[in-house]
């Protein structure tokens, strides 16, 4: 990725405002510092920024609560090489390090020897060779005070316990039943559904169904784990299998891992969150060179008196991250706080110590030259981020960090036409052309009267937004207050096929046609979630061998993620070496149950492809 110049901004100014943060003091050992004097102002911190050419270091120049444990990330392009890196704390010194090298080729970290203090300010310089030429590079930023938040998690909501999925061949599998309202109608997308239910009962977990309900494979959690956003993508160049895992706090966001699994369900790799964080549970997105977007929510000690909360109050930023996935480095790091100002949110502060989420960002898309290929962005080098409390999305500089355009909120640089405006939303997502994608969930506390899928034309020139295309479910009013996302389902570089609505902190999803008719609809059980579903392609070798149990003259077998099985032949006999066929039957469904006549003494069963190939066999069970 080559990083690019800083470019002026139309409409709302770069959104570091001295009088905002002038305002509110980073709460720092029993003191408090003013964010004037140890936070950059807007100009130069871009400058500062724009300063290191097309080299960019992170924490960006200016960053007021970076973390303790921060690396310092140079990122730039192919061959990119850093050298004498000065670092020094106002507290702690001057520390030592070293430097690190990205599997990308495209820069390196300097990782320092020993943690920063609480409330000081940072200042780095060094030298990067990049492009032919050399130059010195900067940042300056502050160390956050953090904050240890409640580690309780949502209650598991009552539902149908009717609704969870039992099978006597496996019963370690207990997810949320799939409940197809309305099948798959002529012009359908192919597909499974990929869902991860939690919350509700049932098991949480990442899960595969086929598009009648049946289940393909599902992934039990340890206790008190639950998943989200699980999808398949590409990485080395494979179909993989990713999702995010960890614990839900009611505090509103999630504190764990992302996990890539390969087409034989093998652990490939686990993408953690750097600088100290824990992964949260909205993005994992993975590009073509081999680095993962990730998000992070990171409570932090504020005085919130300016905004109308507690004097000793607690602030949860919004991090972005882009991750190094083979070495774990971090090549990419932005703050919410420090971007946006405290005053654009639509989430009041609380009277109380609970953290305030003023911000909320939940879904992360990269433009072109960041890594997504294909896609239409403003400008090479910018990443769309979506902020629900602040209902507004922002068009990030990867090289300043700077704000370029709002969308949506008080202080949007569009004029929203028609059916535009959008409340509390989540998933925008660049699209081509230009184009975005957006869930608009309009609910928590409601705005709207349904949720609504939305295709929006910015118009960068003009400064104005235009509908192209929304979705509503036209039988049954949905209003989620929560969650949700809305796929493009077209093949190739364009917006004009079916589209999949997830409606998150509901318990269903919508495929719709581009006029907007239902061609599939169903539900999880009732009050399970699932913070995005996904309709994708999907092949896998099962691993281990089918699964068996005998209940007299019936025999059950399931393969737990086995795409190609076509039926199953039951082995019987006397002995265990002695065994031969005795039935058969299609595969029928996650569980297919084949009566067996006589009653053998041991029986085995085996899976067999469309072509009657063997796949694997059983383990041998008394009958």
């Amino acid at each position: 990725m080559t990083s690019k110049f800083t470019r002026r901004p139309f409409g709302a100014p770069l959104a570091l405002v001295p009088a905002v943060t002038a305002a509110i003091a980073l709460s720092a050992c029993g003191g408090t510092s003013s964010a004037t004097s140890d936070v950059l102002d807007a100009d130069s911190a871009a400058s500062a920024a724009a300063s290191s050419g097309t080299v960019t270091v992170s924490p960006l120049p200016g960053t007021p609560d970076a973390s303790p444990q921060t690396q310092i990330s140079f990122l730039g392009g192919a061959g990119t090489q850093v050298s004498d890196v000065h670092l020094v704390g106002s507290r702690s010194g001057n520390h030592g390090g070293s430097l690190r090298a990205y599997s990308t080729g495209t820069g390196e970290s300097f990782l320092p020897s020993h943690p920063f203090q609480t409330g000081e300010r940072v200042s780095v310089h060094a030298r990067v060779a990049s492009g032919g030429t050399t130059q010195t590079v900067s940042t300056s930023f502050t160390i956050a005070n953090q904050d240890k938040v409640s580690q309780r998690q949502f209650p598991i909501n009552p539902g149908n316990p009717n609704a969870i999925q039992h099978y006597s061949s496996a019963p370690g599998l207990t997810p949320s039943t799939v409940s197809i309202t309305t099948s798959a109608k002529p012009g359908a997308s192919p597909g499974d559904l990929f869902q991860a239910p939690y919350q509700g009962k049932g098991s949480p977990g990442p899960m595969i169904s086929e598009q009648n309900g049946g289940l393909v494979w599902f992934h039990p959690l340890p206790k008190d784990d639950s998943a989200t956003n699980m999808q398949v993508q590409q990485y080395e160049g494979k179909p993989v299998l990713t999702w995010w895992q960890g614990r839900i706090l009611e505090v509103g966001f999630g504190q764990g891992e992302d996990q890539i699994y390969n087409t034989s369900y093998q652990h490939v790799a686990t993408i953690y969150a750097g600088n100290g964080y824990h992964a949260d549970l909205h993005v994992i997105k993975i590009t073509p060179q081999g680095t993962a977007w990730i998000d992070v929510f990171d409570p932090i000690h504020m005085n919130l008196s300016a905004a109308h909360g507690e004097a000793n109050g607690v602030l949860t930023d919004s991090v972005v991250e882009e991750v190094d996935i083979k070495t774990g480095l971090v090549m990419w790091e932005w703050h919410a706080l420090g971007h946006i100002p405290i005053g654009e949110s639509n989430n009041p502060a609380p009277k109380a110590s609970y953290p305030w989420d003023y911000v909320h960002i939940n879904s992360i898309s990269p433009g072109p030259a960041s890594g997504t290929a294909g896609v239409g962005a403003d400008q090479p080098g910018d990443v769309l981020l979506s902020s629900r409390n602040t209902w507004t999305l922002y068009d990030v500089d990867m090289h300043t960090g700077g704000i370029d355009w709002r969308l949506g909120g008080s202080h949007s640089s569009f004029k929203l036409g028609g059916g535009t405006r959008f409340y509390w939303q989540h998933d925008s997502e660049w699209q081509p052309g230009g184009l975005i994608s957006v869930f608009d969930n309009g609910s928590d506390p409601p705005k709207e009267k349904q949720s609504r899928g939305l295709l929006l034309d910015p118009n960068t020139s003009s400064h104005t937004v235009t509908l192209v295309r929304q979705f509503t479910n036209p039988s049954r009013t949905l209003l989620a207050e929560s969650q949700g996302n809305l796929l493009n389902l077209s093949s190739g570089e364009n917006t004009s096929g079916n589209w999949l609505m997830g409606y998150g902190g509901l318990p269903n999803f919508t495929e719709y046609d581009p006029a907007g008719h239902v061609l599939l609809d169903g539900t999880l059980g009732k009050n399970v979630q699932s913070f995005r579903t996904y309709l994708q392609p999907w092949s896998a070798q099962a691993p281990g061998v089918p699964a068996v149990a005998v209940s007299g003259s019936a025999v059950a077998v399931s393969w737990n993620g086995a795409t190609n099985v076509a039926s199953w032949q039951v082995l019987g006999g006397a002995s265990a070496s002695a065994l031969a066929p005795v039935a058969s039957a299609p595969k029928r469904g996650f569980q297919t149950t084949i009566s067996v006549p006589g009653g053998a003494a041991y029986i085995a069963v085996q899976a067999l492809d469309s072509s009657g190939t063997v796949l694997a066999t059983s383990h041998t069970t008394k009958g």
